[in-house]
């Protein structure tokens, strides 16, 4: 009988190349959740990208995974609630919809909630479709609440994301990271050692001469790619043909306004710009294709569209959109701009970091990773990264922007056989399938779908059969249902100071407060 040996149950020893937001998710993962040895390999005098500061709710199940106390979180991070995105002039200029969290209404029997709202748009006795979504009620009406439905009750739960300062986050994630074992080396990579018999990755040497040899590396060094795109030569694949914009521009301001418990993302001439309200600030960023808008008037456009006064000169940024054909390639892994970049439009940017992370972890490799562990890792990823890119490609192609050089050659282009097979489906009848683990929902694609107009062409045979004094009965009553909550709801600021700066800790939360007035 053949004994698996010992040697191959040892945990690796991991070394990070890269601190910012990815390195600093993936040390706290490993040094909370398994027995590896880490080290993460910074410098101070590396500029850190930072443009992440939205999420999506699955952000709370990492940070529950690390044993983080949710207050503490957005006290140390500054942070707010999300319940949703608001898509302003995507469809139509002066139009918007949301991309709310959770689910809409409540389905019956085998048809989900939008089949059944279509039958009752039919039928006229159906209002829009955010009427019957609590998120979507909560986060306009700029309330805030931690509502978990239960079985007896026709309104689902509220789930809830979060804005933050990602760097921060980093910030308060190496803390975490470094009470727990995880060791921290100032200095630049300058070179990187090579297994002569299997072109593993052995150490990266510093520029002071210091070498840090490791079993397996995690290349967090942004979009440079260090070790993953330079080093290994994994290639690239360029996903601009469907995704155009090139570059983008940031720049942070003074909060005033709404104090949204949403992010907003409106159309401009040939792009888009985010607003990401934070305790402290508002995160302003227009993310623009160079064919279409120059860089200075990008800039322009941006500062010309904000809340406040800008608190740092703009940001400059430039990018391809697109992911490295092998995230895993020999003992080194890609976490975050390494691994490859979407742009933020649904905020997936942190959601990759972490689900790569978990993922890594489930195949936690030891001292020699297998092949076919690797080979079944970036089979998943590549599942998981095109299918958000086709959420992504959705937004653009579905624009009514008509007359508009951008979005008419967005409106045009060729799309990937994944996601027209999706739209046709969905025009067909309203079917919506959600394939294996794709990370949005059956109510995302409908929102998105619904929202830019792309409507069926005719109803789900089931839905005929459906009673219409029974199907106005339900729209009505889901409809009170969240009214009732959504008015028994404190504001989001209010929630927001109760929650996590009680006044007997913290006196006088200034920026907060002045949301308020």
């Amino acid at each position: 009988m053949n004994r698996t040996s010992s040697s191959g149950t040892e945990p690796p020893a991991i070394v990070i190349v890269g601190g910012g937001t990815a390195g600093w998710m993936a040390a706290a993962a490993l040094a909370r959740l398994t027995p590896c040895a880490v080290t993460l390999v910074e410098s101070e005098a590396i500029g850190k990208v930072g443009v992440g500061e939205a999420t999506i709710p699955q952000i709370r199940l990492f940070n529950e995974a690390l044993g983080i106390d949710e207050a503490e979180f957005l006290r140390e991070t500054k942070a707010t609630f999300k319940l949703g995105i608001e898509f302003a002039g995507w469809s139509r200029a002066g139009a918007s919809y949301m991309h709310a969290f959770g689910e809409i209404g409540a389905g019956a029997g085998l048809l989900p909630f939008h089949q059944l709202w279509l039958r009752g748009l039919e039928l006229g006795m159906a209002k829009d479709l955010a009427t019957y979504s609590l998120n979507e009620r909560a986060a306009r009406a700029l309330k805030m609440q931690m509502w978990r439905g239960d079985a007896g009750h026709s309104v689902p739960d509220m789930p809830w994301a979060y804005h933050f300062d990602a760097s921060l986050y980093a910030a308060y994630l190496r803390r975490l990271a470094e009470a727990r074992g995880a060791s921290r080396i100032e200095g630049k990579v300058a070179s990187v050692e090579r297994d002569g018999a299997n072109g593993d990755i052995a150490a990266v040497a510093l520029e002071d001469g210091r070498r840090i040899a490791g079993d397996f590396f995690i290349d967090c060094s942004g979009f440079r790619s260090l070790l993953l795109g330079q080093e290994l030569a994994t290639a690239f694949e360029d996903w601009s043909h469907w995704l155009p914009c090139d570059r983008a521009v940031a720049v942070p301001c003074t909060t005033k306004g709404e104090f949204t418990p949403y992010t907003r993302s409106t159309a401009h001439s040939a792009g888009w710009q985010w607003r990401i309200p934070l305790q402290h600030r508002i995160g302003n960023g227009l993310v623009y294709c160079s064919d279409y808008l120059s860089d200075d008037e990008a800039e322009a456009q941006l500062l010309a569209n904000l809340d406040g006064a800008p608190q740092a000169t703009p940001n400059r940024l430039r990018f391809t959109t697109g992911m490295r054909a092998q995230q895993w390639s020999h003992n080194c892994l890609a976490l975050g701009l390494a691994a490859g970049f979407m742009e933020p439009l649904e905020s997936t940017s942190i959601h990759l970091i972490q689900s790569s992370i978990a993922r890594f972890i489930n195949m936690l490799p030891g001292k020699q990773p297998a092949p076919a562990m690797r080979a079944e890792f970036n089979r998943q990823a590549e599942f998981e990264w095109t299918r958000i890119r086709d959420f992504l490609i959705l937004h653009y192609w579905a624009n009514g922007r008509v007359g508009e050089a951008f979005w008419d050659r967005c409106r045009e282009m060729a799309l990937p056989d994944t996601l027209t097979a999706k739209i046709e489906q969905f025009k067909a009848s309203g079917f919506i399938h959600r394939e294996h683990e794709e990370l949005f929902t059956i109510p995302g694609w409908a929102q998105v779908l619904i929202g830019q107009e792309v409507m069926p062409q005719s109803l789900h045979p089931l839905t005929a059969s459906t009673d219409p004094a029974a199907l106005e009965r339900m729209l009505g009553e889901i409809e009170a249902g969240i009214g009732q909550l959504v008015d028994a709801m404190p504001s989001h600021v209010e929630f927001l100071r109760a929650y996590c700066m009680p006044r007997a800790t913290n006196p006088s939360p200034t920026p907060v407060s002045e949301t308020a007035r």
